[in-house]
């Protein structure tokens, strides 16, 4: 009985003991198996950086060969540029500075002509004989008749002028075309209706525009050829209109400068003071008074006008004539106008001028 018993015992301890070593073993299994898993994963990651490392390395290495790969081609690009390109770049650029220069030495030539005409320096040419036989011709000069041009600014009112000394209204037939605008664009040449009077009036293109420099004025029109020049002018007195008075003063020519519209202006300041021709209740006497006033406010400004721009030019002092183109019309027509300034006087200084028999200096040594 003692004997089963211990076999028993030692049966058991033996199961107990394998059974403990079963355990260790698979514990050790399992805990070679995790760390072979660590190991794995480990390198896994490794494997995976690496793999980043490598792509961003090729990756940057790419660019950078990309971008040496593009200046490289632009610089063999530029040294492979024609001669001939770079050839034609520098004859542009020649010609470029040549324009240039010679743009430079016009725009000398020119100030220092309107700075010569300005200072009374008479130019160094003069019309040669074939340039005066061709302006004679395009004004249709005769030698028994009197060639009396208006000259001026562009809208200074030259037409309505011509046409006041011809007695004319700015509507009638055979008289001078006006216009806001620069309408007289060509000469216009008009005999005077009355068939005793031996003057003809030529209506000229307006001065100081683009067409036409005010330095360059005076010739381009032919004026030496006149034998008498009305200067005109209304708000203001300009460079244009010092340059045909020097030049008349130059080629020995009568001129006479005019300031028209003086009725529109007298109106405009009395307007200016205060005057409403559309009140009927206006004093009759406080009119009369108002427009005396304003009368000798414009004539004393005109003159003050004209004086100094005289003495900048260093021309001599001269009458100027205030005239309206209505009054000059009546006068022409032998009317006695009620609110004449100038016209009367005027009209009686050309009248003379054309019966004077003083020879033309240029004209004279054409004809003889």
């Amino acid at each position: 009985m003692n004997k089963q018993v211990t076999k028993l015992v030692r049966l058991t301890q033996e199961m107990q003991n394998r059974a403990l070593q079963a355990q260790q073993e698979s514990n050790s299994a399992a805990v070679a198996a995790q760390r072979k898993a660590i190991e794995q994963m480990t390198a896994m990651f490794e494997t995976e950086r690496a793999a980043n490392a490598a792509r961003f390395a090729a990756e940057n290495a790419a660019r950078l060969a990309t971008e040496e790969a593009k200046k490289k081609a632009e610089e063999a690009d530029a040294e492979r540029q024609p001669e001939e390109e770079r050839k034609r770049a520098d004859e542009a650029i020649a010609r470029a500075e040549a324009a240039r220069k010679a743009a430079e030495k016009a725009t000398a030539a020119k100030d220092d002509a309107e700075r010569r005409l300005k200072e009374g320096i008479q130019p160094a040419m003069t019309p040669t004989a074939q340039e005066i036989r061709a302006a004679q011709a395009n004004i249709q000069y005769q030698e028994n008749l009197s060639h009396f041009a208006v000259a001026g600014r562009a809208g200074a009112g030259k037409s309505s002028l011509v046409n006041g000394f011809r007695g004319m209204t700015n509507h009638e037939a055979c008289s001078a075309q006006t216009g806001v605008t620069e309408t007289t664009m060509t000469l216009g040449r008009y005999p005077d209706p009355d068939e005793q009077c031996l003057r003809v009036w030529y209506d000229l293109p307006g001065a100081g525009t683009t067409k036409i420099p005010d330095w360059q004025y005076f010739n381009a029109q032919g004026l030496y050829v006149f034998d008498c020049i009305v200067v005109l002018f209304d708000n203001r007195f300009t460079d244009a209109d010092i340059a045909i008075l020097l030049n008349c003063r130059r080629f020995q020519i009568p001129a006479y400068i005019v300031r028209s519209k003086a009725d529109q202006c007298i109106q405009n300041i009395m307007n200016e003071m205060g005057y409403d021709s559309e009140d009927d209740g206006v004093d009759r006497m406080q009119q009369v008074s108002m427009y005396a006033s304003a009368r000798e406010r414009f004539i004393n400004e005109t003159r003050r006008n004209v004086k100094a721009n005289l003495a900048d030019a260093n021309l001599p002092d001269q009458k100027v004539y205030i005239v309206s183109s209505n009054c000059l019309r009546a006068v022409a027509k032998g009317r006695q106008p009620k609110r004449v300034i100038d016209e009367i006087h005027l009209s009686q200084k050309l009248t003379l001028q054309e019966a004077s028999d003083n020879a033309h200096p240029l004209v004279s040594l054409v004809m003889h």
